[in-house]
């Protein structure tokens, strides 16, 4: 039995398995669990292993590279259209294995451990962001319901509630005195929390060669940075900048029929966190870059005549994009060019 690609589709505990020869043919069919599958790879020679870009496949990718495998991951999006009929796992498994044939396929590049930590302390961090956000939306409610309106903003929220809780004259209760206290709390034990994760980012945008790449382009400060470069690497697997900004969701998604294009708003795929972030650092860097006298800031003058903040926005993100995309690639800080004089 010569297997020349193993299709796994992953599991919580049980895993299928469908073998190919050679000539496309199924060999194998088996419903492992994860460990069954890293022994079965064990007995088989060198063969490319195919799987979902899931949770649980980097890892097992590692071993099974380890083995001598060649691993391939694939979006599952891109996996579905090779489903034949109805859906179950060894169909799943089946499709996963041809899709991994196709040589247009668009694999996922396999992630390190170091990688994987980086983005569990960014989603971590995320999670707490939440937390705080939905924590002030309801300390704003409480006292919207008592007549008191508060302040727009994190910071003079914090102060507004300070100086309440010391007056005396405000028709407060005491039991709902003491849920603020509590809640106030809760509120500075997120804060910490937050910036504690904040403080391991900066330690290793400083430590990191490819993180301290990025902190030259205007916009990219320590959280992007490091979000970046656990997420794409070297970003070997982009053949040019559009195709990581295309990834982000940062391009504009495409209508075409019948020779007539027909270009929509961003298709907001992908990375969602990493999308966010960057508009966030667009919109940060907008300012700054638009007054400079560069060929960046001449753009961004002349876009912002004809189009809406936030469009200019999004441009720009997808711009920091493509210039992401080089920087990882080259190896080579970015430096900002002088505008040229026509």
């Amino acid at each position: 039995m010569q297997i020349a690609v193993l299709g796994i589709d992953l599991g919580k505990n049980s895993c299928s398995v469908v073998g190919l020869d050679g000539n496309g043919r199924v060999v194998l069919r088996r419903r492992l669990h994860r460990e069954g599958v890293a022994k079965l790879a064990a007995e088989l020679p060198g063969c490319v292993m195919a799987m979902e870009a899931c949770c649980g496949a980097h890892h097992l990718g590692r071993r099974l590279r380890d083995q001598g495998h060649q691993v391939r991951l694939m979006s599952p999006e891109y996996v579905r259209p090779y489903v034949k009929a109805q859906k179950n796992d060894d169909r799943d498994a089946e499709a996963i294995a041809e899709a991994a044939t196709r040589p247009t396929m668009r694999f996922v590049e396999l992630k390190s451990e170091t990688q994987l930590d980086m983005q569990s302390l960014h989603r971590a961090r995320d999670r707490l962001v939440g937390e705080r956000t939905a924590l002030i939306n309801q300390l704003r409610a409480f006292l919207l319901e008592r007549g008191i309106i508060a302040p727009q903003g994190r910071r003079k929220l914090e102060l507004h509630l300070e100086t309440l809780l010391a007056l005396e004259q405000v028709s407060l209760s005491q039991r709902t005195r003491l849920l603020i206290e509590d809640q106030q709390a809760e509120w500075r034990e997120l804060d910490r929390r937050i910036e504690a994760f904040d403080e391991e980012f900066a330690r290793e945008a400083r430590t990191d060669d490819a993180a301290r790449l990025l902190l030259t382009i205007p916009g990219i400060g320590p959280l992007n940075a490091t979000a970046l470069v656990a997420a794409i690497g070297k970003a070997d697997t982009f053949g040019r900048g559009r195709d990581l900004a295309a990834w982000m969701g940062l391009a504009p998604r495409q209508m075409t029929t019948g020779g007539k294009p027909k270009l929509l708003g961003i298709s907001k795929r992908g990375n969602r966190y990493l999308r966010k972030m960057l508009i966030h650092g667009a919109r940060a860097a907008l300012p700054t870059l638009s007054k400079g006298e560069t060929s960046l800031g001449s753009w961004l003058r002349g876009l912002m005549t004809r189009a809406h903040v936030n469009t200019v926005v999004v441009a720009l993100a997808a711009k920091l994009a493509r210039i992401i995309c080089a920087v990882l690639r080259t190896g080579k800080k970015f430096e900002m060019q002088a505008a040229t004089v026509s």
